[in-house]
């Protein structure tokens, strides 16, 4: 079997074993953020990172509601890791915004943060902040979902199919989750420029 068609098989697999009901949870969550007026907070490193930036645009412009993500800001993400360091560069964004019980922090990683083993410690952090503020908390991780799965209100662990595909797999299927989320009938408010054009 060639790579490609193997690559594309475990795709199906994924597909055929995320939980809806999970999807429809996080649907729900973000629909009582938007309802009581509250912003989401996109957080995500490396691949996850590009995911936060891509997914702020989709629920500013297509579900209406306020979204923002540290990553866009490079001068201010850059500032606070030379000068607070790479642990801390989220939660001390988060506080500068003033992240309140209204909010959401939506979490795009691929093992969702684990302080013991130094992973994503500065979404661990986020996240403790988040709880500490009552902020609500939403996820799409892979492998056991980490820290952010034990803490969030709605979390999808996207399955794995080959441990050697963990980061590719989860990281492609953030996107297809979100894009979901963003379309539900429930979220989606504002036309997107291709189904509009006849």
């Amino acid at each position: 079997m060639s790579f490609s068609k193997q690559y594309l098989q475990e795709a199906k697999a994924i597909l055929d074993k995320i939980p809806t009901e999970d999807i429809e949870n996080l649907v729900r969550l973000v629909v009582k953020v938007r309802d009581e007026g509250g912003r989401i907070f996109f957080l995500g490193v490396g691949g996850s990172a590009a995911n936060a930036s891509h997914a702020v645009n989709d629920f500013r412009k297509i579900c209406g509601i306020e979204c923002y993500t540290p990553i866009d800001n490079v001068s201010e993400l850059t500032a606070r890791v030379n000068d607070d360091g790479w642990d801390t560069v989220f939660v001390n964004w988060l506080k500068g915004s003033s992240l309140s019980k209204q909010d959401m922090i939506f979490v795009f990683s691929v093992g969702g943060g684990n302080l013991e083993k130094n992973v994503s410690a500065n979404i661990v952090k986020s996240l403790q902040y988040a709880k500490e503020v009552k902020a609500r908390i939403g996820g799409i991780v892979g492998r056991d979902g980490g820290y952010t799965a034990c803490v969030a209100d709605a979390c999808i662990v996207i399955p794995t199919v080959n441990p050697d595909m963990v980061t590719p797999h989860t990281e492609a299927f953030q996107g297809i989750i979100w894009h979901l989320v963003a379309s539900h009938p429930l979220l989606h408010k504002n036309p997107t420029k291709w189904e509009s054009v006849k």
